[in-house]
């Protein structure tokens, strides 16, 4: 019996390892903090462990990634929660499958020294990059200040949100993220602060998201991928310290002060369960954006999401 126990295990052992699944993930910008878990996790071996190869890829576009998989050219991009409604709205076949940050890191922006209420904004030049979402979220800020968008200026900046109010182009700017532009303005030899959106009036949401064609998409696989994630942002909050010289070890550029600040900025607002689903959170903003009139009807939350936990 010993010598057959010992022949079958060197029997399996001769045996070629099984190849993992390839699957590529599309980022939504270049490779910064709010990509930490998903580089941590291919640092540490944790898609490795999930029999998964995963080719993250930094998008030439950052309009890209979401096309990239409604057309199959991708397995999975991060995006934005706020661009999936429209998405979906406008006939893409994606679907939430995870969730990387979990709260807005989007905010209204303004000089430590400009206004100090949203009551201040009357009359005042506001800066944003794209037309559409951004203002609707401007729309609701104001309205707590009994404000319409018609008692301010709305300015588009581009993608110069930080220059244009370090400047004093403008007075405030929306679509900066708390997490990187304050410190920014700091580096920069500014001061800003931020009015935090989903405190003034705004339905909370996910600002990054994984999503897939729900059309291509394997579930088992998703769920790996997923729980990877999940490994890699349990390992940030055990490990901190041993997690930033592994995430800012992989490039040069990733070791600089805006990044070192950002990483800690970013930390506490990683999902710790990226495969959960709040349905609630989605059926919120997509009322928000019906009423803001940027949809024309309102979606079920299983047109937008899926919970892959739940096999």
């Amino acid at each position: 019996m010993r010598h057959f126990t010992l022949a079958a295990a060197l029997a399996l052992l001769a045996q070629p390892a099984l190849a993992a699944d390839k699957v590529t993930l599309i980022l939504d910008w270049f490779v910064n903090p709010d990509h930490a878990p998903i580089i941590v996790a291919q640092e540490k071996g944790f898609f490795a462990d999930e029999g998964l190869e995963v080719e993250v890829v930094a998008p030439a576009d950052p309009a890209d990634p979401p096309k990239l998989v409604a057309a199959g050219r991708a397995d999975y991009a991060i995006t934005y929660q706020p661009q999936l409604h429209l998405q979906v709205h406008e006939g893409l076949p994606l679907k939430r499958v995870g969730t990387l940050i979990a709260t807005p890191l989007n905010c209204l922006m303004v000089r430590a020294d400009g206004p100090q209420t949203i009551a201040d904004l009357r009359g005042k030049k506001i800066g944003y990059s794209v037309s559409g979402v951004e203002e609707a979220l401007v729309g609701a800020i104001l309205k707590t200040a009994d404000l319409t968008l018609d008692d301010v200026e709305m300015v588009n900046v581009n993608w110069s949100l930080s220059p244009a109010l370090i400047a004093g182009q403008v007075d405030a700017t929306i679509g900066a993220y708390r997490n990187f532009e304050l410190t920014q303005m700091r580096l920069e030899g500014a001061e800003g602060r931020c009015f935090f959106i989903e405190e003034q009036g705004v339905p909370t949401y996910d600002e990054l998201i994984f999503v897939a064609n729900p059309q291509r998409m394997d579930p088992d696989r998703t769920r790996r991928l997923l729980h990877a994630v999940e490994r890699g942002a349990q390992y940030m909050v055990n490990h901190p310290d041993e997690a930033w010289t592994l995430f800012s070890g992989t490039a040069p550029d990733l070791r600089d002060e805006l990044n070192a600040q950002a990483w800690k900025d970013t930390v506490p607002r990683f999902s710790q369960s990226p495969a959960a689903l709040d349905h609630g959170r989605y059926a919120r903003f997509e009322q928000f954006l019906h009423d803001a009139g940027l949809i024309d009807s309102v979606l079920p939350v299983s047109e937008l999401a899926l919970d892959v936990g739940v096999e």
